[in-house]
């Protein structure tokens, strides 16, 4: 059974903030250096350098000790509603939260961002507010997919540990209905596929425990030696385990037929070959029209270690994706790291 790092019990704001700050400790605790770097790149501008600094012989107006260490200060104040249900008044009464610290920003988080009307009108407010002030107060508004975004961003495939941190609070966040699947069109989901990549496309299938949490995505990229061989659109979801009384189906996605019960029944007595066990643990596979070749490079050092999601709409610099054949021969001509 997998461990969670979250909590899953409600989806009330307390426990959304409760878990978001978790994630954001479990990356300082795992890197302050890389914790750092999603402050900066989110929440601060370039300038913003919050670790400590040792100095020597730095000069003051009367003297020059022998060393110093300093540590700039900053403050984050943390609204979190599970929609758009902000409120200038509660906003502007938070502002009282903060001291003297050089830095200070106030993030409204949640599902979905805010509209432009109710932000301009509390900006406008801030605007005022900071006029008042030494150091302003700089707003932040962003969603739960956003900070999972800015995460991936700044770790890599090797840190495993936070890797499987980030992955279960994405599993939360969809189980919560914290992060909407309204753009799931738009992305490719890459798995390793070593063994089974020729099982795989031949049969245009492809399974992966049921455990595990994903991000809402329409295309499946199946990923060997440092390429993404293959993609395809995803038809249906589906996950199955074996029991006394025969196999248990469980359509999340798409039609559950005959043929698409044989194709888990063969996928089981593949694994089998394999040393897989798809029968006693339950699996979600996902089936697609068609699996189309192409070879999608990762150009970085070492071969990738896991899963990784890709935006197409940026990757391939269009608002409307083509059929998914044509995917396939764009992807032949871009590189990822």
């Amino acid at each position: 059974m997998k461990i969670h790092y979250f909590q899953r019990y409600h989806a009330k704001e307390n426990v959304a903030t409760a878990n978001t700050m978790l994630l954001l400790s479990r990356l300082y605790s795992y890197s302050s250096d890389k914790f750092f770097r999603f402050m900066k790149s989110e929440f601060f501008s370039d300038s913003f350098e919050p670790e400590i600094v040792f100095n020597l012989q730095e000069k003051s107006t009367k003297s020059i000790p022998d060393a110093t260490i300093t540590q700039e200060s900053f403050k984050i104040v943390v609204e979190t509603k599970m929609s758009d249900w902000f409120y200038s008044d509660q906003l502007l009464r938070h502002l009282k939260s903060f001291g003297d610290e050089k830095y200070k920003v106030i993030i409204t988080l949640a599902p979905e961002l805010m509209a432009p009307k109710k932000k301009k009108e509390f900006d406008d407010q801030l605007k005022k507010y900071n006029a008042t002030q030494r150091y302003p107060v700089m707003h932040v508004n962003t969603t739960f997919e956003g900070i999972i975004d800015a995460i991936r961003d700044v770790i890599d495939d090797r840190d495993y540990e936070m890797q499987d941190v980030l992955e279960d609070y994405l599993n939360y966040c969809y189980k919560d209905g914290l992060i909407p699947v309204s753009d799931s069109w738009k992305y490719l989901r890459m798995q390793l596929a070593g063994t089974t990549i020729d099982f795989n496309i031949g049969n245009n299938i492809y399974y992966d425990k049921a455990e595990r949490g994903f991000r809402a995505h329409d295309y499946l990229g199946l990923y060997k030696q440092k390429s993404v061989r293959a993609i395809g659109k995803i038809c249906a979801r589906i996950t199955a385990i074996e029991t006394e009384s025969g196999i248990k189906y469980t359509p999340e996605f798409g039609e559950l037929t005959d043929e698409r019960k044989a194709l888990i029944q063969k996928a089981m007595a593949d694994g089998d070959s394999h040393g897989y066990d798809l029968r006693t643990i339950e699996h979600r596979y996902f089936f697609v029209e068609n699996f189309y070749e192409t070879d999608f490079k990762k150009i970085s050092a070492g071969g990738s270690m896991g899963s990784r999601v890709f935006d197409l709409t940026q990757i391939l610099a269009t608002e409307k994706l083509p059929g998914t054949a044509e995917i396939a021969e764009l992807l032949k001509h871009k590189t990822w790291g």
